[in-house]
């Protein structure tokens, strides 16, 4: 008997610790992480030469990194959404080559953002 209240006990005091670490990352990093996410596949879009689908992707990371910032105000968060804005206009004009450079910025940004985080 005395063997299952230590075990139970273990295990509550793990489930409790493990949810206290799933807790540890600010709000503002899943939004980064999201928007890298989308960023990403903007990228691979405009790799692949279409620019309608680079824009989607970049206005979806774009969104997100609006987000995080008003969660947290960070430089690298400023210059991610100013890359992914200027990405959305090079793609929205056509040029489809100068707004996945741009989105391959923005992804540096933002990992440098999640390098700060341990992520």
């Amino acid at each position: 008997m005395k063997r299952i209240i230590i075990a139970l006990s273990l295990m509550a005091t793990l489930a409790l610790t493990g949810l206290g670490l799933a807790q540890t990352e600010p709000d503002y990093a899943k939004h980064v992480r999201e928007a890298r996410q989308h960023v990403t596949l903007a990228v691979t879009e405009g790799e692949k030469g279409d620019a309608e689908a680079l824009v989607q992707h970049a206005r979806t990371g774009l969104d997100h990194v609006g987000m995080a910032q008003k969660e947290k105000s960070l430089p690298d968060l400023e210059k991610a959404a100013e890359s992914l804005q200027d990405a959305i206009s090079q793609g929205q004009a056509g040029n489809t080559d100068k707004a996945t450079e741009r989105a391959k910025e923005s992804v540096e940004y933002l990992d440098a953002v999640l390098s700060g985080l341990g992520g």
